[in-house]
């Protein structure tokens, strides 16, 4: 019964997401999170894990989840779940958007769509900073100074030399990748 949970959860994830992986991110937050199959912290090391790893980060997150839910052959059923939706599509839309693309109603759609996409990208986004800056079993509520208490300076500190790397210094990526990994092993073992 479990492979066809995760067979079907990630084939709604693949059929209902627009905008690529990150905008997935909610989606298969909700669905992890309804059949409770990893917890918050296990779900964004995931989304770590799927960004580090060659391919694109919804296969490779439905294959992780897959594989701690049910071992293999989850892996196997989440990804071919996420993966169909996508396949079927793509080959339905590309034989008719180049015919229609200059349409009205393309464009109205496309208009409408773009939007939602950064609105969910920007939703991915708040859920992993909750996790990645606050200590592990704590939520945002209370008074200023409950927050200082919950607030993970050494993340933070990660999170900063990555954009200033990134845009002030226009480091490579990769490269900032491993700086934080680094960072973050000297970190945790102060």
């Amino acid at each position: 019964m479990i492979y066809l949970h995760l067979f079907l959860s990630f084939m709604k994830i693949g059929l209902f997401s627009f905008g690529g992986g990150y905008a997935m991110i909610p989606l298969i937050q909700k669905e992890i999170q309804s059949h409770g199959w990893l917890s918050a912290s296990e779900f964004v090391d995931i989304i770590a894990i799927a960004e580090m790893t060659p391919g694109p980060i919804a296969v490779n997150s439905a294959t992780f989840v897959g594989y701690k839910a049910a071992g293999i052959l989850g892996g196997i059923v989440a990804t071919a779940g996420v993966a169909i939706p996508s396949l079927v599509l793509i080959l339905i839309v590309s034989n008719y958007f180049f015919k229609f693309q200059d349409h009205p109603l393309s464009k109205l759609i496309f208009y409408g769509v773009r939007p939602v996409i950064v609105g969910l990208i920007f939703a991915a986004a708040v859920f992993v900073a909750q996790t990645a800056f606050l200590r592990q079993g704590t939520t945002l509520s209370g008074s200023m100074l409950n927050l200082l208490s919950i607030i993970d300076l050494k993340s933070i500190f990660i999170f900063i030399i990555a954009i200033i790397g990134l845009v002030k210094f226009e480091i490579h990526p990769i490269l900032i990748i491993v700086i934080s990994s680094v960072l973050g092993l000297i970190f945790t073992m102060l």
